[in-house]
């Protein structure tokens, strides 16, 4: 089985002094989930994220990920990318339940997509990223109340799972290229992965 080397709980905690609330900064690869007032914040490229929570109890919880290239016949649900997708949302739902969130109360609000990286249009990576997070929600009856996906701008986002409030500042003149720079690093990453075989799924 190849390792899955990028999903990994977020450990980034800081104060955000704009909303007075800690935070939790999410980078390409992590998830996190939490049961307190926190906030939840990441940056979009063509990655996606996914902001579940319990709507009764407010556990809740946001990941960031990509698909990666190839692993096969596109049209397949069992290649390499769909495989590693679903491994990336299951993850994230899984610990949502361990933390004591109900199945039946779960709604999402999804992000990104962009087509944003340089050399990444043709392939079109983040439609395929937007594509799947839609699909496999509603694959699994998980009630998406909110998005913006696809466009050609990176995103902020900012989740108070408590609340279920989300803020979504599109970066439009943004000439930092760490974003562009972190999200080829991470597919890089991403594709060593994807073709060292098969990817162990959490049940």
């Amino acid at each position: 089985m190849a390792e899955i080397i990028d999903d990994q709980v977020a450990t980034n905690l800081y104060f955000d002094k704009s909303f007075n609330n800690q935070a939790v900064k999410l980078l390409p690869g992590e998830y996190y989930v939490t049961d307190k007032d926190l906030l939840l914040v990441t940056v979009l490229g063509s990655c996606v994220a996914a902001c579940i929570r319990d709507s009764y109890s407010g556990i809740g919880g946001m990941n960031h990920f990509m698909l990666p290239d190839g692993g096969g016949d596109a049209g397949s649900p069992l290649n390499a990318s769909a495989r590693y997708g679903t491994y990336a949302m299951e993850i994230l739902i899984n610990q949502l339940l361990k933390l004591g969130a109900r199945r039946g109360n779960l709604e999402a609000k999804v992000f990104g997509g962009g087509n944003v990286l340089d050399g990444l249009t043709v392939a079109n990576v983040g439609q395929r990223n937007a594509d799947f997070v839609l699909k496999f929600l509603q694959t699994e009856k998980i009630k998406v109340v909110a998005q913006d996906l696809v466009d050609i701008f990176p995103r902020k986002v900012y989740f108070f799972p408590k609340s279920s409030k989300v803020m979504v500042k599109k970066l439009r003149n943004i000439h930092n290229p760490t974003i562009s720079e972190r999200e080829k690093d991470y597919r890089q990453r991403l594709h060593k992965v994807d073709s060292g075989g098969d990817v162990e799924l959490f049940s």
